[in-house]
């Protein structure tokens, strides 16, 4: 099996819990794994955090020029033309990452997904139809361009699902966020919605948010 290349951050206890986190397009792993002192969780949280890198691809929207991304988007209005079978490929590279860590004695209830932008895309599709019940999903100023097509997995019906989203993204605007709120609502979830005073990126009290929720997940 070939894994997703990744970046690593074992805690100071041995690992009872993981959270596999997704960058955006054009980014690498190491653009969330900069934010974790500002998370300030507990020294002896026995969290493994995973950073995947997305490959380098031609990408559409940027003149066709070759940058990490988890698959290709064709244009950026609201209908989010897209390469659907990248993006589940991208997907099925997140789950094989949470088979790696069960087969490393963490339990999947112990396993959170994480993603920023198109990697919150990507880790909708990964989270909702993976086979065995997780911990959580954080979606970060995405959207979910697979709620059409994706066969739910029953394991993760209560699955407690946190969406965070700029009020003035200008790139993945909040339109695209409260679609993806909406259906979930619609497919029988109940997701926890908030929106910040920000563009696309994260702030200092989504961060504060972040870190409880985390501990509130596998504390």
């Amino acid at each position: 099996m070939t894994y997703l290349p990744c970046v690593e951050v074992e805690p100071t206890v041995e690992a009872t819990a993981s959270v596999i986190w997704l960058h955006g397009l054009g980014s690498n792993g190491h653009d969330f794994e900069a934010l974790l002192p500002e998370l300030q969780l507990p020294t002896d949280m026995p969290i493994r955090f995973i950073f995947p890198h997305a490959a380098s691809i031609p990408v559409t929207i940027n003149g066709g020029a070759v940058m990490p991304a988890w698959y290709d988007i064709i244009s950026l209005d609201v209908a989010r033309k897209l390469n659907i079978d990248q993006l589940i490929d991208s997907a099925q590279g997140v789950m094989n990452l949470i088979d790696r860590e069960i087969n490393r004695g963490i339990a999947s209830e112990r396993i959170i997904l994480a993603g920023f932008s198109q990697g919150g895309a990507v880790v909708y599709h990964a989270a909702l139809s993976y086979s065995k019940p997780l911990a959580g999903l954080l979606a970060l100023s995405t959207y979910f361009p697979t709620a059409n097509i994706i066969q739910y997995s029953e394991s993760n019906r209560q699955l407690p699902i946190e969406i965070m989203h700029g009020r003035y993204d200008p790139v993945v605007v909040p339109k695209l966020g409260e679609m993806a709120r909406d259906d979930l609502i619609a497919a029988g979830y109940q997701p926890q919605w908030r929106t910040y005073s920000m563009e696309h990126q994260v702030c200092m009290p989504q961060i504060k948010d972040i870190a409880q929720w985390i501990r509130a997940r596998l504390g």
